[in-house]
């Protein structure tokens, strides 16, 4: 074998190794166990940004930074260690098809087990509306699905762009251009969707017209899993609050700019409270509030003491 012929052989095994990771995927728990995943790390190479590291590593750019804060985004430097965020508490309410929790930039999918499978939960990163194009909360469905979707922009869309001199036209074919990528899932909302982009650097920031917007090989994952008529519901809750046995959890997210944080504060303060009275457990409060104010969005085991109880 000729050296030339070794070194072809070796690049080739490379790329065929690298690939973008796919969605994080787990096994359910069990009600009253609301966490799923472990934290991990990475360390970085020379040439890394934390944009490669959300793509590589399936997670969002907007939960990367806040996981690591005081890490510079462009130049994170050589063998720099850094925190993937990829342990979450689940979303309130019924696990049941489609859940997009907008603060915290992530889409959880829970598909109806195959007989004699256990239950899963696929999450992944997304891109959510700008201020002032809202992704609409609520409970929707989705009502169609689009392979090489043509993307036909709003009227409205249009009129922005053309005041800041873009002149879109009234379809886009599939293609490199295509701003919906390969793959689009229709809500029963008018022109909103859950797609793919031909922009992946912008998943994980706000950064769409309302639509939810995935890397390619997640919508590409995500497609032939989700059929038509699947429940998807949007919320907007930055805080989540948790159980892992005997450990009390909470994830806190920077709100979305419409709400504000004196809001948020009495959500916390509300959330640890209902947690805390239901086992009997009272809340150190001073330290509870330095992870409110820290807001990493990784989930934090709250400090927790035994309930006193006044004898007679």
């Amino acid at each position: 074998m000729t050296r030339a012929f070794r070194k072809h052989a070796c690049l080739i095994c490379l790329l065929l190794l690298w690939r973008p990771a796919l969605a994080a995927s787990f096994i359910l728990p069990p009600e009253g166990v609301d966490l799923v995943g472990s934290p991990t790390w990475m360390h970085t190479r020379h040439e890394d940004t934390l944009l490669d590291v959300a793509r590589d590593y399936s997670v969002g750019y907007h939960e990367l930074q806040r996981a690591n804060p005081g890490v510079d985004t462009w130049i994170p430097g050589d063998g720099t260690r850094v925190l993937l965020p990829t342990r979450y508490v689940l979303p309130p309410g019924a696990r049941e098809g489609v859940i997009i929790n907008l603060p915290e930039y992530r889409l959880y999918y829970f598909p109806k087990p195959e007989d004699g499978e256990p239950a899963r939960v696929m999450t992944f990163p997304i891109s959510i509306g700008k201020m002032d194009w809202d992704t609409p909360l609520g409970t929707h469905k989705i009502v169609a699905k689009h392979e090489n979707p043509s993307w036909y922009p709003p009227e409205s869309i249009r009129q922005a762009r053309a005041e800041q001199g873009e002149i879109l036209p009234r379809v886009v074919p599939p293609g490199p251009d295509n701003p919906l990528g390969s793959y689009s899932m229709r809500l029963n909302l008018t022109s909103y969707l859950i797609h793919g982009t031909n922009n992946p650097d912008g998943v994980g920031m706000r950064v769409t017209s309302g639509c939810i917007r995935m890397f390619p090989e997640h919508i590409e994952h995500l497609f032939p899993l989700v059929p038509v008529g699947t429940p998807v519901r949007i919320m907007s809750e930055p805080i989540k609050v948790g159980w892992a046995a005997d450990t009390l959890y909470v994830e806190v997210h920077p709100p979305l700019e419409e709400e504000s944080e004196s809001q948020l504060r009495m959500r916390f303060t509300s959330l640890l409270r209902a947690a805390a009275y239901e086992r009997g457990v009272e809340i150190d409060w001073a330290r509870a509030d330095a992870i409110f104010a820290a807001a990493t969005g990784v989930p934090t085991e709250v400090p927790l003491r035994e309930l006193r109880v006044a004898t007679p």
